[in-house]
């Protein structure tokens, strides 16, 4: 379900829509004499839209990392490369650091070869 709308407010009917919305909210005002209820309507709106987009939006930044991730783990599978780096996604902080630091100290020492 996240997946079907998280597609579909991305499309650009979906901005028409909110647009046209707050263009129709903006018009009641003098209507409703822009009152604290009709201010109300478009703060309860938005906050509540808000709100579920966040969730969207991580779902779908979690999707697209786990991508990104599987893609990376496939070329250091098939390159040439050292495999220790496969699935450091999730290690602990302390670990993935003592990677970045054995990173760093091999890229000293090929300096200084050099």
């Amino acid at each position: 379900m996240a997946e079907a709308v998280a597609h579909a407010t991305g499309r650009p009917w979906a901005f028409a829509l909110c647009l046209a919305s707050v263009v129709l909210w903006a018009a009641t005002g003098p209507v409703f004499h822009y009152s604290e209820t009709w201010q109300l309507v478009i703060n309860t709106g938005t906050t509540i839209i808000t709100f579920l987009m966040v969730f969207l939006i991580q779902n779908t930044q979690n999707r697209d990392g786990a991508a990104i991730q599987a893609k990376l783990d496939e070329l250091i599978r098939a390159g040439h490369a050292k495999n220790d780096f496969i699935g450091i996604e999730h290690l602990t902080e302390a670990e993935v650091e003592e990677f970045r630091a054995r990173c760093a100290e091999a890229k000293k020492k090929r300096m200084a070869d050099a």
